[in-house]
């Protein structure tokens, strides 16, 4: 189920679209309190002329931590040189990509929770003292030098903050937290990707998008296109209310964003284990699911909006989830 079309994680067909990527800070819409932030310290690093210090974002995917990476590697004028946590297994793959930044350059890391933890200790003389350590040679005859590096930046960008080691986190300087958006600033998002891609929408049809986009711009901005589609071969080409709700009931996306499988993990604890609480394991083979998959992407949503609830004891529904499911009309119109 990883290729759901209200998946906060890219799929497989597509990239994120840089033609609707803002590039300026100023650009970007919500997260007010974390623009704040950087602006202050974009400002200040160049009112020193020194790197802006280590940043860590947190949060959901979908939500533009990638994105502000290289916001802030244009607004500085920095190169930026990227990699993923999963790939970074040993010391020498870190070493490879520190040794040829420049003073200034910026280093990002997605998923940066995922680097394996002999890596994340090389980091840490990297980040506080600019050297690293690497070993040359095998066995009796090994032996370490010292490499020193040049004044970088490293940006991480992790989806659990919590399986960072608190070592390592607190050799950021600017810890900022992306939060899910609100529909009023995922509809300026929708606006705004539709005057870029030149489809004709209406305001309402940007709210209709907004607000089954669970919060996230990286699906408001799939759902302007699966909607597009739809307006063009359904309708005049414009994207309206009605357009939409026509488009989204057909791929059983409801009101609130839900799809056929979210609808499915309510009703097993709904129905077929009164309300729960029930193990996440006995949800997943209900579902045929993986369990990573339904507490990594199906729960927090679902826990955010007040239909879930984690307990000790296991997944409960909430009063305002059945009354959801019980409501043909608002589950899917």
């Amino acid at each position: 189920m990883d290729e759901r079309i209200i998946s906060p994680t890219p799929l497989a067909e597509e990239g994120d679209d840089l033609t609707i990527r803002p590039e300026r800070l100023a650009d970007f819409i919500g997260q007010v309190q974390v623009k704040e932030s950087l602006s202050i310290a974009i400002e200040a690093a160049r009112k020193r002329d020194e790197p802006i210090d280590h940043i860590l974002f947190s949060g959901p995917p979908g939500l533009g931590k990638t994105t502000l990476a290289h916001i802030i590697a244009r607004e500085l004028g920095s190169t930026i040189r990227t990699t993923t946590g999963p790939v970074l297994e040993k010391p020498g793959d870190i070493a490879a990509l520190l040794t040829p930044l420049q003073r200034g350059d910026i280093l990002f890391i997605d998923e940066i929770h995922r680097i394996n933890p002999v890596v994340e200790e090389v980091l840490y003389p990297a980040m506080e003292d600019l050297f690293i350590d690497v070993m040359i040679g095998e066995g009796p005859s090994a032996r370490s030098i010292k490499l020193n590096l040049e004044h970088f930046t490293l940006i991480g960008a992790t989806t659990k903050q919590g399986l960072l080691g608190a070592p390592f986190r607190d050799r950021f300087g600017i810890i900022s937290r992306l939060d899910l958006y609100d529909p009023a600033d995922l509809s300026q998002i929708v606006t705004r990707s539709a005057t870029i891609l030149k489809i004709p929408i209406t305001p309402d049809g940007a709210e209709e998008i907004a607000k089954r986009s669970r919060g996230t711009p990286r699906i408001v901005n799939r759902l302007l296109r699966r909607v597009r589609d739809y307006a063009i071969v359904k309708g005049d080409g414009t994207i309206t209310r009605e357009i939409t709700a026509s488009a989204l009931a057909m791929m059983q996306i409801d009101e609130l964003g839900l799809d056929e499988l979210d609808r499915r993990i309510l009703a097993v604890v709904a129905n077929d284990f009164n309300g729960g609480p029930v193990g996440v394991k006995t949800i997943a083979i209900s579902v045929g699911e993986e369990v990573r998959t339904i507490e990594d992407v199906y729960e927090p949503f679902l826990i955010q909006i007040g239909f879930l609830k984690r307990t000790p004891q296991g997944r409960e529904v909430t009063p305002a989830a059945k009354k959801h499911l019980n409501n043909p009309q608002k589950t899917l119109v």
